[in-house]
C-alpha cells in the first residue's frame, strides 16, 4: 500500500464499514499546505505523526512542535501494540513495519534539546510589538528604535541591547522626535516594562547569539531519510504568545531566506503548526494579513505548511483557503459555536454523495479523519471517511536517557549550546559615553586649571593705552564674552551626537527588512 511519490495515510470505509481504498497525499501536492483539525483526543497527534513520517521517509526534513511531548517517540523504533496491528489488520496494511526516524531536538531552554535562538534584529519590529502585545503608539516607538539601530550600526542582539537603545531614546525623545516623528517617554517607559515581563518569562533565552541555520533544520540523513526537527514546547506553551511569535519568525525566515523553486517534485520542508490558535488569538490585522501572504507566497519556495488544532474556525478565511489537504477528526457540536464549526469543516469538503458530512464528523471514531487531499491538477479529492494508518516509530515520549543519547549524536551537537556575546549596541553605546564623559571630564578640568592659574603680569597701565594689564584684561574679557554664551555638553547629548553622525554617514546603508519586518541577509 506503499507507493512511490505518495504518502499512504490510511484506508476509506463505505457505508457498511468494509474498506473502500487507500488514501494517500501526493508529495508534489504537499507544499500546498494543510490542516488537521478535531477535538482534544481524537488523534491529530498521531496523525501528525503520520505525515511527518511519511515526509521523512520520502527524504523531506520535517519541523514540529512537541506540545506534550508525545511525538518524541518518532525517534524510536515502534513496538508491537495490540491497537498498532489491529488497526494495521483493519485496513488491510500488510507490509506495515515498525522504523526509527532521524530526529534533532530543539528547545528554546537548553534542557530538552539544542538551544535554538535568534537575534532582536531578524526578529523585526512588527513580530516584536506583537510578542509584546504593543498598542499602536508603542509599536510606532518599535519601529523608529529599529530605524535608528539599522542606520546607525547598532546590533541588536539581545534584550540588553534594545533596552539600551530605549534608554537613549527616552533620553534624547525631544531631539529624536524631530527627525523620526514623536517619541513619547510614556510609551518609551512601557515598552521598557513590557520587556521586562519577558525577560520574567524566559524570553531572554531566545534572543541572542548563535542564531539559528535555517540550512540546520533542512538537514537529510545518511540514509536519506528527512530530518525530523521537534522543538520541545511544553514549557514553552507556558507563555503562548512567545510560542506562536517564534513559530511565526521561523516561519519569515523561511520565507526570506529560501530561493524560488515553483512546484518541485516533492517539498524543501514541510511546517507543522501545532495549536495554530495561537498565532491567531487577538492577533491585529495587519499580521494576520501578512501571515495570509507568507503562506501564499511561501508554497514556490518548496515549503509545506500543515496548520494543527481543533476548530477549523480558528484559522481565518483568507489563510483556511490556501490549505489544500485536510484531516478532519471528531467534532463536539454541543455549543453554538461547536455547531457553527462543524458546519464549516464540511462545507469545506468536495462532498460525497455517501454520507453527509456534518453528520459524519460528530461521529468518528478516535484514528479516525475526514480527508481530502489534492490529486491531478490540484484538484481536491472527494471526501473520505478514512481510517489513518498505524505510525512505523514509537507512540509516546522517549525517556529522559532515550532523549540525551539521541542528542549526543545529534549533527549540531556544540554548535548551539553555548552562548557568544559579541560587540553590540549595548557596548557601543556605553562605550560613547564613556567617552563622552571622559572628554567632559577632561574638558572641565582644564578649564578649572586655568581659572586657578595666578596672574605673573606686573607694571601699571590706563586702560585703553596699552600695556600687558589690558591685554591681559581685554583677553579675559573675550574669554568671557565667549563663555557667556556658551552651554557645557552634557554626556548624553555627546552620545547623541556621535549617533547622529553615524546615522548620517551610513543613512544610504539602512539594512533591507522582508514582510515580516525580518533582516533580509
Amino acid at each position: 500500500m506503499i507507493e512511490d511519490g505518495k504518502i499512504f495515510i490510511g484506508a476509506s470505509r463505505n457505508p457498511d464499514d468494509s474498506i473502500n481504498k487507500p488514501e494517500y497525499l501526493d508529495l508534489k501536492f504537499g507544499n500546498r499546505h494543510g490542516l488537521v483539525t478535531g477535538a482534544t483526543g481524537t488523534g491529530k497527534t498521531v496523525t501528525l505523526q503520520v505525515l511527518a513520517e511519511g515526509f521523512s521517509r520520502a527524504g523531506v526534513p520535517v519541523f514540529a512542535a512537541d506540545i506534550k511531548g508525545d511525538l518524541s517517540g518518532i525517534a524510536a523504533r515502534g513496538e508491537a501494540k495490540d491497537f498498532l496491528t489491529k488497526r494495521a489488520e483493519q485496513i488491510g496494511f500488510t507490509d506495515y513495519e515498525f522504523d526509527q526516524f532521524p530526529v534533532i531536538f530543539w528547545d528554546l531552554f537548553g534542557e530538552k534539546g539544542h538551544r535554538v535562538r535568534t537575534t532582536v534584529a531578524e526578529m523585526g519590529p512588527l513580530l516584536l510589538a506583537r510578542l509584546m502585545d504593543a498598542s499602536e503608539p508603542q509599536e510606532g516607538v518599535i519601529n523608529i528604535a529599529f530605524k535608528i539601530a539599522d542606520q546607525a550600526g547598532l546590533p541588536l542582539l539581545d534584550l540588553k541591547d534594545f533596552t539600551s537603545l530605549l534608554n537613549y531614546m527616552g533620553e534624547n525623545a525631544t531631539q529624536l522626535s524631530t527627525q523620526y516623528g514623536l517619541i513619547s517617554k510614556a510609551s518609551v517607559g512601557s515598552i521598557q516594562r513590557a520587556l521586562l515581563v519577558l525577560e520574567q518569562q524566559g524570553a531572554e533565552h531566545f534572543f541572542g547569539e548563535p542564531a539559528l541555520k535555517i540550512s540546520d533544520i533542512m538537514r537529510t540523513s545518511n540514509n536519506g531519510y528527512g530530518q525530523i526537527s521537534v522543538l520541545a514546547a511544553d514549557k514553552l506553551m507556558m507563555n503562548p504568545r512567545l510560542y506562536a511569535t517564534f513559530l511565526l519568525w521561523l516561519l519569515s525566515e523561511l520565507f526570506e531566506e529560501l530561493p524560488e523553486v515553483g512546484d518541485p517534485e516533492k517539498p524543501k520542508l514541510v511546517f507543522f503548526f501545532d495549536e495554530a490558535h495561537l498565532l491567531f488569538n487577538d492577533a491585529p490585522k495587519v499580521l494576520t494579513e501578512r501571515v495570509e501572504q507568507v503562506v501564499r507566497l511561501i508554497r514556490s519556495k518548496g515549503v509545506g505548511v500543515y496548520f494543527v488544532t481543533q476548530n477549523p474556525l480558528d484559522v481565518p478565511e483568507t489563510v483556511l483557503a490556501q490549505l489544500g489537504n485536510r484531516a478532519q477528526h471528531a467534532l463536539r457540536a454541543y455549543s453554538p459555536r461547536e455547531q457553527k464549526a462543524v458546519r464549516t469543516a464540511a462545507d469545506t469538503f468536495r462532498p460525497n454523495p455517501a454520507f453527509d458530512c456534518a453528520t459524519v464528523i460528530t461521529n468518528l471514531g478516535t484514528g479516525e479523519a475526514l480527508v481530502s487531499t489534492l490529486e491531478a491538477k490540484g484538484a481536491p479529492s472527494i471526501v473520505e471517511r478514512t481510517l489513518i494508518r498505524p505510525p512505523s516509530g514509537r507512540v509516546g515520549p522517549l525517556t529522559d536517557g532515550e532523549r540525551q543519547q539521541i542528542m549526543d549524536r545529534s549533527p549540531v551537537l556544540g554548535v548551539y549550546d553555548e552562548d557568544i556575546d559579541r560587540e553590540s549596541a549595548f557596548e557601543i553605546l556605553a562605550t560613547r559615553a564613556k567617552k563622552a564623559a571622559n572628554a567632559d571630564a577632561a574638558k572641565r578640568a582644564q578649564e578649572e586649571a586655568a581659572e586657578q592659574q595666578p596672574d605673573s603680569t606686573s607694571g601699571w597701565s590706563l586702560p585703553g593705552f596699552g600695556g600687558s594689564n589690558d591685554d591681559n584684561q581685554q583677553g579675559r574679557g573675550q574669554s568671557r564674552g565667549r563663555s557667556s554664551g556658551y552651554q557645557r555638553e552634557t554626556v548624553v547629548e555627546a552620545a547623541m551626537k556621535s549617533v547622529a553622525r553615524t546615522v548620517a554617514t551610513q543613512v544610504g546603508r539602512a539594512l533591507v527588512r522582508g514582510i515580516l519586518g525580518s533582516l533580509k541577509r
